[in-house]
């Protein structure tokens, strides 16, 4: 019995849509990242990147528990002396909410070279309008 190796030109991207609103941001962040990696399919195999699009909507209501909007910082560095900036989650939020879905997810895949190919398929939306209806996204499945 021979194991079966997918080969990258038998591979199919399908296009899945999120609703952020109400969800919490740890928990949505690995369900989107299964589905970028395509973990969840039957011929996922390591070496190949067979994930599927993945489309948030609504991302300026997603969720934290606790005081993490006041005590969750994240931190970028311009590599010049001095240059460590700040911010709550709250201020990321209220300038750039989709910046929390795509930071989260990114910092749940794997990090090697198919990292960069798998987060061009993450397309996120602050408001729950997108331009991707063309392309007849499925809700993502909760095990996915």
């Amino acid at each position: 019995m021979r194991t079966y190796q997918q080969k990258t030109a038998e591979t199919a991207h399908d296009w899945y849509i999120v609703d952020a609103a109400g969800q919490r941001l740890g928990t949505l962040a690995v369900r989107i990242a299964r589905a970028l990696s395509g973990r969840g399919k039957p011929t996922w195999t390591p070496h190949i990147d067979n994930g599927d699009h993945v489309i948030v909507i609504n991302a300026e209501k997603v969720e934290l528990s606790g005081k993490k909007w006041t005590q969750k910082l994240y931190r970028r560095h311009s590599q010049y002396p001095g240059g460590l900036r700040t911010q709550t989650a709250l201020e990321v939020k209220a300038k750039y909410p989709e910046r929390l879905i795509e930071m989260a997810v990114r910092g749940m895949l794997a990090p090697n070279r198919m990292r960069a190919a798998q987060l061009r398929r993450l397309k996120v939306y602050a408001k729950s309008e997108h331009p991707h209806a063309a392309q007849r996204p499925l809700p993502l499945p909760l095990g996915k």
